[in-house]
């Protein structure tokens, strides 16, 4: 099998410029980050896929072992309708924001700067048993349906054989 090096310089450009695009602060930068990285994933299983051969299909005379595989054409396909919906989902919110806000700019969520001041250390919780109380899998649960019967009580009306 050889390996096409241009497809391969390319793949990793194209993961690097997707990579540095979803660090940005516009939306419209990381839609064509998702984009560039849908795309350098096929690349990277078109490049997996092994050596070339006939197309798998058994007819007279056919030898299997010349087949090329299919697999790896089936999650090509797959990985382009995932990207295409990805992509169709994030223009919606893009368009949302800009009928909204006039802006594609990604502000910080009020929770999640407030978990950066956090001290590991301080928020560990330790679990108790004896403060639980008892749970639906306890010894004094409750049935889930009414008027289901307890396995005590199945165990006295068929003599103890369950």
């Amino acid at each position: 099998m050889t390996l096409n090096v241009m497809l391969l310089i390319g793949m990793v450009i194209m993961y690097a410029c997707g990579v540095y695009m979803l660090l940005e602060r516009s939306f419209t930068r990381m839609i064509l980050a998702v984009m560039l990285v849908g795309n350098a994933t096929n690349i990277l299983i078109f490049l997996t896929s092994g050596s070339f051969g006939d197309a798998p299909i058994m007819g007279d005379g056919a030898n299997p072992s010349t087949f090329s595989d299919p697999l790896p054409q089936a999650f090509i396909l797959t990985a382009i309708v995932i990207t295409f919906a990805t992509t169709a989902f994030m223009l919606a919110l893009l368009y949302r924001s800009w009928r909204l806000a006039h802006g594609d700019e990604v502000d910080d969520d009020d929770d999640s700067i407030s978990l950066r001041d956090i001290d590991p250390e301080e928020d560990d919780e330790v679990f108790d048993e004896d403060e639980s109380g008892d749970t639906e899998f306890g010894d004094g649960a409750e049935a889930a349906i009414k008027g289901a019967r307890t396995k005590e009580e199945l165990d006295a009306k068929n003599g103890g054989d369950v």
